[in-house]
């Protein structure tokens, strides 16, 4: 189905010049000269907006407003002449996805607005037709979860296993990005190639271009020998790039380098080396909040928002936390040397009512002091400590 793309402007020559710019994209695209007369046509349901600021009966704003009445969830973008930070705010509030002031580098700034938006209109149907989808659970033994929350990510992960599209984990820390990370490599046709996983917060900026790159002989003190970056050896395979949003943004522009190019250059050489990888990112911190600070460059941003996969936090998913807890007291008990345990109806009444802000991370570390604490068969209420931070 081609997307639908509604263009707002009264203006007819830069009208008919947004038109042009999106022209070689398979969109259906409609131009409207006033508020109303798109309103008139909102029925038919377009998948992005364009809205200029000032119309001839109406205010942008108006016009926005009018849709957030109609449907929340259509992508609006802001065209407008003047960068007033009220009005950029306001229009945030609001609902739209990109505020684009006119000025030279406007109309190639809506294109990839428009191709950003469509992006998220793909993937909602796509995510709407996993309902339909039945899940393979014994691929994913090593994921705990039975809740709807849960299912929906492992059909995320079934739809996107099988494809070398670039994944992005979104999630609380200890939501178990690690893991979700690693059944799609070992479900990908890659499985039988490395799997490189490397945590951007565990290393220090100074050392991590070396780590991600490698570096050749003599290119810096101690550097006695050639060395393989993290790049390199996962090639043919998968990398997984944790917390992404730590890296530092000088650093970020060579990892765009890598990404648009597919290679990877060793610190102290000038030769290129191809890369054939699948790339999954991680990040706990909102990205966009980053762009805006200037802690995360934009064009990273928009080149890793490729599919989108959200952990839910473990208070969101009801009864998965009992399957948790039954899982590591089982797990603990075994390190421990201790006789099997089993949690008593009441202590599973408390680790439900618990809300646990350190997600599935916590639940290990508490069920080890629980098989500490308890000096019965079973976890009893009266041995749940909880720890929250104040």
């Amino acid at each position: 189905m081609v997307n639908k793309v509604f263009i707002i402007e009264d203006n007819i020559m830069y009208a008919a010049a947004m038109q042009q710019a999106l022209a070689n994209e398979p969109y259906d695209i409609e131009v409207f000269h006033s508020g109303q007369e798109f309103l008139d046509n909102l029925h038919r349901d377009p998948d992005v907006v364009t809205i200029d600021y000032m119309l001839p009966d109406m205010s942008g704003m108006d016009v926005l407003k009018k849709i957030q009445e109609y449907n929340s969830d259509l992508n609006c973008i802001f065209l407008s002449g003047q960068e007033d930070v009220n009005k950029v705010v306001e229009a945030y509030k609001n609902g739209v996805k990109s505020y684009i002031v006119k000025n030279d580098n406007a109309i190639v700034e809506l294109k990839q607005a428009v191709k950003n938006c469509l992006s998220t209109v793909s993937l909602k149907k796509e995510v709407a037709l996993l309902n339909e989808e039945i899940v393979d659970r014994g691929k994913y033994a090593k994921i705990v979860g039975e809740s709807n929350a849960m299912m929906r990510v492992l059909k995320l992960i079934q739809r996107v296993e099988k494809t070398d599209t670039l994944v992005m984990i979104t999630g609380d820390s200890g939501t178990g990005k690690e893991l979700i990370a690693e059944a799609i490599h070992m479900n990908s046709l890659r499985k039988k190639k490395p799997y490189v996983a490397i945590n951007i917060a565990a290393i220090p900026a100074n050392l991590l271009e070396d780590e991600l790159f490698g570096h050749e002989r003599g290119d810096f003190t101690g550097a006695s020998g050639r060395r393989k970056g993290r790049f390199e050896e996962a090639n043919g395979g998968t990398i997984f790039l944790d917390e992404i949003g730590e890296m530092d943004i000088q650093l970020q522009t060579k990892l765009l380098r890598v990404l648009q190019e597919k290679v990877v250059t060793r610190l102290g050489s000038n030769k290129s080396i191809k890369l054939d990888i699948r790339i999954v990112c991680a990040t706990n911190k909102n990205l966009g909040d980053l762009v805006k600070k200037g802690d995360f460059r934009e064009d990273l941003y928009y080149r890793i928002q490729g599919f989108l996969i959200h952990l839910p936090k473990l208070k969101d998913r009801g009864g998965d936390v009992i399957l948790l807890a039954e899982k590591f007291l089982t797990i603990h008990c075994e390190k421990h040397g201790i006789p099997p345990k089993k949690i008593s109806e009441g202590a599973k009444q408390a680790l439900l009512n618990h809300p646990f802000p350190g997600n599935v991370r916590e639940v290990i570390a508490f069920m080890e002091r629980c098989v500490l604490m308890s000096d019965g068969v079973e976890v009893e209420a009266s041995d749940l400590i909880f720890s929250d931070v104040i």
